[in-house]
């Protein structure tokens, strides 16, 4: 049985829209409007040399046509490097893991009380504040060029990375294990161990895993100021126009975030 239009009804349409996120018309183009002339006004405004950038694109040309066949003859000079960045990356790792998951505790909301979690957050927010690079300079100024300043460097990295998401990981735990301790007896560093941590151990060794990965790829990029591992001698080779085994240590660099990123991607599947 059909039901009988009503006369002079408008029709309503059969298919669902979703609402747009702003319901207001003029303010949803308004905005649209405003962002497009921040753009116009912001590419007109910075100062652009096109006479430099023209005269760059021969030397780009140059640069690549130098690196092309890439030279692999000093290996030795390569695995030096690489071995720099991989004992950097892995103490970087193991350190910032291991001191996140105190300063993680400290920083969620239903296990730790208000002061506390202050400092805890207080510590992640700094560690999460400055780039990699930027901390990387101030440690090379205190404790001198060399794999110490790029450790130092990933540790406090890593800190604020895992902490961060290992709090938040916290505060959503089941709070009935924990209830379920506290009603037994159990004291705060038990239930910590018995009840929250072996709810985030999952998600805690996927973290580390892709931590790993991360501070593998940092590694190369603090070495160029000076923090040890391959990025210096990719900065060298740069400086001394050696643009073959520039790109030879690039391809290298390529080939290991790949491997390194599928042996991560395959123990965070197995874990979860």
């Amino acid at each position: 049985m059909t039901r009988p239009e009503v006369s002079g009804s408008p029709s309503v349409p059969r298919t669902w829209r979703k609402p747009p996120f702003i319901a207001n018309p003029w303010l949803r183009y308004g905005l649209w409007l405003a962002v497009i002339a921040y753009l116009i006004w912001a590419f007109g405004s910075l100062p652009f040399n096109w006479e430099r950038i023209s005269e760059g694109l021969p030397r780009a040309a140059r640069i690549f046509g130098g690196g092309f066949p890439p030279s692999f003859e000093r290996w030795g000079l390569l695995f030096t490097g690489f071995k720099e960045s991989f004992q950097i990356a892995i103490l970087a790792t193991l350190l910032g893991v291991a001191l996140s998951i105190p300063f993680a505790v400290m920083a969620a909301r239903n296990v730790a009380p208000l002061p506390v979690y202050l400092f805890g957050r207080a510590v992640i927010i700094v560690s999460r504040s400055f780039h990699p690079v930027i901390v990387a300079i101030l440690f090379v100024a205190a404790v001198g060029f060399g794999p110490l300043a790029g450790i130092l460097t990933l540790t406090l990295y890593s800190i604020g990375f895992v902490g961060k998401l290992l709090a938040e990981e916290i505060e959503e735990i089941d709070w009935g294990q924990v209830e379920a301790m506290r009603a037994a007896g159990a004291g705060y560093l038990a239930t910590l161990v018995y009840a929250v941590f072996p709810q985030i151990l999952p998600r805690q060794v996927g973290l580390s895993m892709y931590q790993l990965d991360s501070n593998l790829r940092a590694s190369a990029v603090v070495g160029i100021v000076g923090a040890g591992g391959i990025g210096g001698t990719l900065m060298n080779a740069f400086g001394r126009y050696d643009y073959d085994f520039a790109f030879a240590i690039l391809l290298i660099i390529i080939a290991v975030i790949l491997v390194s990123e599928g042996i991560s991607g395959w123990v965070r599947k197995k874990i979860w």
